[in-house]
């Protein structure tokens, strides 16, 4: 397979999506969402997130010919994943304040919550 290095992609732009923002990213998702779902903090979910962004490489290396130790592409699935993560656990974050909280909070659009009564912000 010949390789077609882009900035982001590293062999072909559908190789990327389906193992970085599919696969991996469901994983960051969900990974995000139980972060929060447990109360746990942002350093822990970037942890593991760092782990996920290694075990990506190893499948785009493993099944797509790609580089194993390349720190370009590590760098470039690592903050794809992150973002995928950290919206995961916003959007979860959001509906448990406006749930858990309903007294005080309301949800203000799938990322955020604000007070309810429209208050002091």
């Amino acid at each position: 397979m010949e390789h077609a290095n882009g900035p982001i992609w590293e062999v072909s732009f559908w190789e990327f999506f389906f193992v970085t923002v599919l696969l991996a990213g469901s994983a960051a998702y969900l990974t995000g969402r139980a972060m929060a779902r447990t109360w746990q903090g942002d350093l822990q979910l970037a942890f593991y997130i760092v782990l996920l962004a290694a075990a990506t490489r190893f499948i785009h290396y493993a099944l797509f010919s790609g580089s194993l130790l390349s720190l370009h592409y590590y760098i470039v699935d690592l903050i794809a994943l992150l973002i995928i993560a950290f919206v995961g656990k916003r959007i979860t974050r959001a509906g448990q304040m406006s749930t858990q909280y309903s007294f005080q909070y309301q949800r203000s659009g799938p990322l955020g919550w604000r007070r309810a009564g429209g208050g002091d912000s």
